[in-house]
């Protein structure tokens, strides 16, 4: 999908947030291009939400939207002072009204795993960019014997 302009963009973000907010969006959205493994962030001090353009590239607009969705939380909350982290509970409450996630999904494009390691009792697979020594590690879930696929 193409990138928008930033008139666009505000336009989406306004419109999701009188939808599932009932208020404006004021301030400002940008496209970060440094972003990589994360869907966007608010900064408060600046009251600024800025979004990473491979998620409108490279996935769904749902999860695009989602991802906008919980920036507006971010945003909201912390306009109204209230609590507006992670572990605030009034965030909490939000993500689950608004139907946002609370992790945005790896991208199609971010490194995969090198090594792919199976246990032996309780089939339990564990994905690692480092090789691992099988001999010296076991399964965390049953302490059974972990071998490389």
């Amino acid at each position: 999908m193409e990138l928008l302009d930033d008139q666009d963009l505000f336009n989406l973000v306004n419109k999701l947030s009188l939808t599932y907010f009932h208020k404006p969006f004021l301030h400002d959205v940008a496209f970060n291009f440094r972003l990589r493994t994360t869907g966007g962030r608010y900064i408060p001090n600046k009251k600024l939400i800025e979004l990473n353009p491979k998620y409108m590239q490279e996935s769904d607009m749902e999860e695009f939207i989602g991802i906008i969705k919980h920036e507006l939380i971010h945003y909201h909350l912390h306009i109204e002072g209230r609590g507006y982290r992670h572990r605030d509970q009034a965030f909490k409450q939000l993500l689950k009204i608004t139907g946002s996630p609370r992790h945005c999904k790896p991208l199609p494009s971010q490194k995969k795993y090198k090594y792919v390691y199976k246990c032996t009792s309780c089939n339990d697979e564990f994905k690692r960019m480092r090789r691992v020594n099988t001999a010296k590690f076991r399964c965390g879930k049953c302490k059974g014997r972990i071998y490389l696929l």
